[in-house]
């Protein structure tokens, strides 16, 4: 934890509204009504996870589900705020955020339609240090839990994020100078992407759970793709969070506690704030993508006032991405129980993602109780730039 202020030179993160507040409960906003059956489906659509145990009625009620469930990275878009809302606590006047990484564990449930989840949220620590990208710069942590109507514990995310003054990010122009032109993509370059994709679709469509027993130390996953990325890709990731529907949650807070930071200002620099009154009337005012601090996703001049550059993805997108992508590799009666994601970079603008992942340990008795694989899993662009490092425990049936 660091002090009420961090500075480099001239430059200097007022973090006095920060410090009193670790280790708080936090407020944030709680969904209304239940997950339905289209809310899977939009949410699979946006990440390209066209397993169908959550879209085909057909299939998934001849499966062993009985009919439609929820991929485990669904938690996520049951949530407030993309999941980061206890690791954004405290104004930080100036201030953007980015993604820095997400860290989960998952119980054992599976969200099915007419499930809804409530939050409990508790900013954790921070820690301040000196970057390339804009200087004095906090990396906040927090954590939530993720229950459902019966209060059962479904999932427990902690997530990181990069709080850092826009105006020096935007001046240091880390991005602008390092990143490459936006790739401009050949008809038998798209081909090749669409044939990897169908591959990796069709490798394990019929859910097929590997035995922990057939698997060793070295086995490689099947190599998954996701783009080239666009606006309305980024578009699509957005809308599939539902509390970026008009209308779609209340603002909850902590009983009992005075000052549960619950919609409060984190510092947002002009243009990427929201108007809370004015969005009673125009709900638009606090949509976030046309405006509010998601606009540099899908705005090049925006993206480069954040030290962006140009449009770029989203954090929680490419956690899902993770987890999707190893609970479809352990098929229907597989499970992946925990994931950490490490974000490195984001995926830009015209960039195409690349997956590998490889067995990395085998645990035939672990703190679960039960037989896991220890699974290494990187993300990278079409340049070998990594976008995302991610160690995972997946359970698999033994017989």
């Amino acid at each position: 934890m660091g002090s009420s202020a961090a500075a480099q030179g001239d430059v200097r993160l007022d973090l006095s509204d920060v410090d009193h507040r670790v280790g708080q409960r936090v407020g944030g906003g709680q969904l209304w009504e239940p997950c339905a059956a289209s809310d899977i489906r939009r949410w699979v659509m946006a990440m390209d996870y066209p397993n169908p145990i959550h879209w085909d009625q057909q299939f998934a009620r001849a499966s062993e589900f009985g009919g439609l469930v929820a991929p485990q990275s669904m938690a996520v878009a049951l949530d407030f705020g993309h999941g980061c809302q206890p690791a954004c606590v405290g104004k930080i006047p100036g201030s953007h955020l980015i993604f820095g990484g997400e860290e989960w564990w998952y119980y054992g449930y599976r969200v099915r339609p007419g499930d809804q989840l409530f939050q409990e949220r508790r900013f954790i620590d921070y820690k301040v240090a000196d970057t390339q990208f804009a200087g004095p710069t906090m990396f906040q942590r927090g954590d939530t839990d993720h229950r459902n109507q019966h209060g059962t514990m479904v999932a427990k995310s902690r997530s990181t994020t990069i709080r850092y003054l826009a105006a020096e990010a935007e001046k240091r122009k880390m991005y602008a100078e390092k990143l490459p032109p936006k790739p401009k993509w050949t008809a038998a370059q798209i081909a090749e992407v669409d044939q990897l994709r169908h591959d990796w679709i069709l490798s394990n469509r019929e859910g097929v759970s590997p035995l922990f027993s057939a698997v060793k130390v070295g086995d490689r996953l099947p190599r998954r793709v996701i783009g080239p990325h666009s606006i309305a890709s980024f578009s699509t990731e957005y809308r599939a969070f539902i509390f970026n529907a008009w209308g779609s949650f209340e603002w909850v807070g902590v009983p009992g506690q005075k000052d549960p930071w619950i919609n409060q200002d984190p510092g947002w620099v002009e243009g990427f704030g929201f108007d809370e009154e004015g969005a009673k009337i125009d709900p638009r005012k606090r949509d976030g993508l046309y405006l509010g601090p998601s606009r540099g996703h899908v705005d090049d001049e925006k993206a480069g006032e954040i030290g962006m550059a140009r449009a770029y993805g989203y954090g929680a997108t490419m956690q899902a991405w993770v987890v999707d992508y190893l609970a479809y590799w352990a098929g229907n009666k597989g499970f992946v129980r925990y994931c950490k994601s490490d974000f490195r970079g984001p995926a830009f603008e015209g960039d195409v993602t690349y997956f590998s992942a490889e067995v990395v340990e085998t645990q035939a008795e672990s703190s679960w109780g039960l037989p896991l694989v220890k699974v290494k899993v990187k993300l990278a662009n079409q340049d070998g730039s990594t976008l995302v490092d991610a160690v995972a425990l997946v359970e698999l049936p033994v017989s």
